[in-house]
C-alpha cells in the first residue's frame, strides 16, 4: 500500500488528492469453472469496509453529471456520501427515495454507459462504482431494516391498473402508491417480477431479490392479480367501464420472439430464448426435479449478441452442455452485450463465433436439429445502429455440429392486448404511441417500457414508469378539479 492510500485508511475524511489516489474497487466473484455448474449468482458483492473505501472515490462533485445519466434521477451523490460515512440505512433510504428496485437494478443495470460514464473520474482513472454500491446498500438494508416501506399519503381515492409486473409496470404502481392512489397491478404470468422473473437467470439476479421487492410494493398498498390476461381475461374497456378503474398503465413489455426465418428453424430443438429462459427461470426447469420440461443439448448454439443472448448460453452451460458457444454475424466490438456479461461468459468456458450467420437449421430424418449450415460476414459501411453492417463473404458456407439451437436475436411487441383495443394508435412496428405525457390515444391510457419504445434496458423502462406515474397525478388531479 502507498504512503498516500495508507493516508487514507486513517482519514475520516479524505482530501480530494487523497481521493484520488484510491483505486477503484474489485468486485469479488465465483470462479468461472466452479460456477458454470450451478445457478448461484456469480458476483458476490461488496463488504462494509470495501463499500467504505469506494465510496471515499466520489468527489462530491457540485455539478453531479452522474446524476444526468440515471433514467430515474437518483441522488447519485447523496446515497454515496452517507455510504463513505458508514451510514447504510441512510444511504438505502436516499437510493431508494427515486428508484423501487435498488437490489435489481444495482445488479443488471448499465451503469457503465449511463451514470458511471459521466463520472468526473473517468478522465483519470476508474469511474466510482456506483452500481456496485447500490447493490451494497440494498443487500444491507434487506439484512437490517426494522420494517418494510409504507405509503405516507393520504389516500385520493382514485383507481389505476397497471397491466405488467415489470419494471415499468412496478415503479408505476409504487410511485402511484406513494401518492395516495389505489393501485391494482394485473400479471399475465402466475407469478409478478415480468422479465425480471422469466428473462433474468438466478445466476445474475436471484429470484429472492425480485420476491422481496415486490413484497415491498404490497406493503405501499398496491395490490397484485396474477393470471390475468388483459386481452383475454379481462378488456381494456371492462378496466375503465365496470371496473371502474380512473386510468390505466400499460406495461406488458415486448415479448414476442423475433426468428431468423431460415430454412430448419422449425426442427425439434429450437427455441426462442423468451421459451428457454421463461422455462428455465420461472418455471424452474433448471431443478430435475421440476415438472417443466427442457431440452439439455450437448451442443448448443446461441444465435444473438446481447445479454439475453448471455443469459441463455450460460444457461445451457448449466444445464449440462459439453459444448455451448455464441453464433454472432458481427465482431466482438459491435456486440450490445454488457461487457461484464460476456467476460463472465468466458470465464464460464462459452465459445463464441464472430463474424458468422446461420442460413439454415440442419436435422435428421425424426426431425431434430443436427446442427447448423454457417456462412462467414466481413463488416461493411455503417448501418442506421452506427455500427458496420456485416456482409456475407461468397463461398464461406461451413457447418457446426449441434443438437440445440436457441434465437436470441431480439423481441418484437405481442400484439394481444393493442389487437383486442379499439383506438390504441401503434406504430408501424406494433409498438404503442405515446405523447410527451406518455398518453397513449385514448384518453386516461397511459404506456411506457419496452412495448413504446422496443426492447432496452431494465433502467430505462423504470424511467418511463416513473415519469408515467407523475403524468397519470396530474391527469387524475385535473379530472378531479375540471
Amino acid at each position: 500500500m502507498s504512503r498516500e492510500e495508507d493516508s487514507v485508511e486513517r482519514s475520516e475524511k479524505p482530501s480530494a488528492k487523497e481521493r484520488m489516489a484510491i483505486p477503484r474497487v474489485e468486485m469479488p466473484q465465483r470462479e468461472g469453472r466452479e460456477r458454470n455448474k450451478d445457478f448461484e449468482e456469480v458476483n458476490l458483492g461488496l463488504g462494509e469496509q470495501a463499500a467504505i473505501r469506494e465510496a471515499q472515490r466520489c468527489l462530491q462533485c457540485k455539478t453531479a453529471r452522474c446524476v444526468e445519466g440515471c433514467p430515474v434521477g437518483i441522488d447519485i451523490p447523496g446515497f454515496i456520501k452517507l455510504i463513505a460515512e458508514g451510514d447504510f440505512l441512510g444511504a438505502a433510504a436516499i437510493l431508494r427515495k427515486d428508484n423501487n428496485l435498488p437490489a435489481v437494478t444495482g445488479r443488471v443495470c448499465p451503469q457503465e454507459t449511463q451514470c458511471e460514464v459521466k463520472c468526473v473520474r473517468c478522465k483519470t482513472d476508474a469511474p466510482v462504482a456506483i452500481g456496485w454500491l447500490a447493490r451494497f446498500v440494498s443487500d444491507y438494508e434487506v439484512e437490517h431494516r426494522s420494517g418494510r416501506p409504507k405509503a405516507s399519503a393520504a389516500k385520493t381515492g382514485k383507481k389505476v391498473a397497471c397491466i405488467g409486473s415489470g419494471p415499468a409496470g412496478i415503479t408505476c404502481a409504487g410511485e402511484l402508491a406513494k401518492m395516495g392512489v389505489d393501485v391494482t397491478l394485473f400479471e399475465a404470468f402466475h407469478k409478478p417480477g415480468g422479465v425480471l422473473v422469466y428473462g433474468i437467470p438466478e445466476f445474475r439476479m436471484p429470484n429472492r431479490v425480485v420476491a422481496d421487492e415486490i413484497e415491498n410494493l404490497e406493503s405501499l398498498g398496491v395490490k397484485i392479480e396474477t393470471n390475468v390476461i388483459v386481452g383475454r381475461t379481462l378488456t381494456l374497456e371492462q378496466l375503465t367501464g365496470e371496473e371502474g378503474f380512473d386510468a390505466v398503465y400499460i406495461a406488458v413489455g415486448a415479448g414476442l420472439p423475433s426468428f431468423m426465418n431460415v430454412p430448419g428453424e422449425n426442427f425439434k430443438g429450437v427455441y426462442s430464448a423468451n421459451e428457454y429462459l421463461t422455462r428455465s427461470n420461472l418455471m424452474e426447469a433448471y431443478d430435475a426435479r421440476a415438472d417443466t420440461p427442457i431440452i439439455r443439448g450437448k451442443r448448443v448454439c446461441v444465435i444473438g449478441g446481447g445479454n439475453t443472448a448471455m443469459d441463455a448460453v450460460r444457461t445451457s452451460k448449466r444445464l449440462g452442455a459439453e459444448e455451448s458457444m455464441i453464433v454472432y454475424r458481427r465482431a466482438r466490438e459491435q456486440m450490445p452485450a454488457r461487457a461484464e456479461e460476456v467476460a463472465h461468459a468466458e470465464e464460464e468456458d462459452i465459445k463464441f463465433e464472430f463474424l458468422t450467420a446461420p442460413v439454415e437449421v440442419l436435422g435428421d430424418e425424426k426431425g431434430w436439429v443436427k446442427g447448423l449450415r454457417c456462412i462467414r460476414m466481413r463488416l461493411g459501411e455503417l448501418d442506421e445502429s452506427g455500427r458496420r453492417r456485416p456482409v456475407p463473404i461468397e463461398g464461406s458456407e461451413f457447418e457446426i455440429e449441434c443438437d440445440l439451437v436457441v434465437v436470441a436475436i431480439g423481441t418484437r411487441a405481442n400484439p394481444l392486448l393493442t389487437k383486442a383495443t379499439a383506438g390504441l394508435k401503434l406504430n408501424k412496428w406494433g409498438y404503442i404511441e405515446v405523447d410527451d405525457n406518455m398518453m397513449t390515444s385514448i384518453a386516461g391510457v397511459f404506456a411506457g417500457g419496452d412495448i413504446v419504445r422496443g426492447s432496452a434496458t431494465v433502467i430505462l423502462a423504470m424511467g418511463d414508469g416513473k415519469c408515467a406515474a407523475a403524468s397519470i397525478d396530474r391527469y387524475l388531479v385535473g379530472r378531479q378539479n375540471g
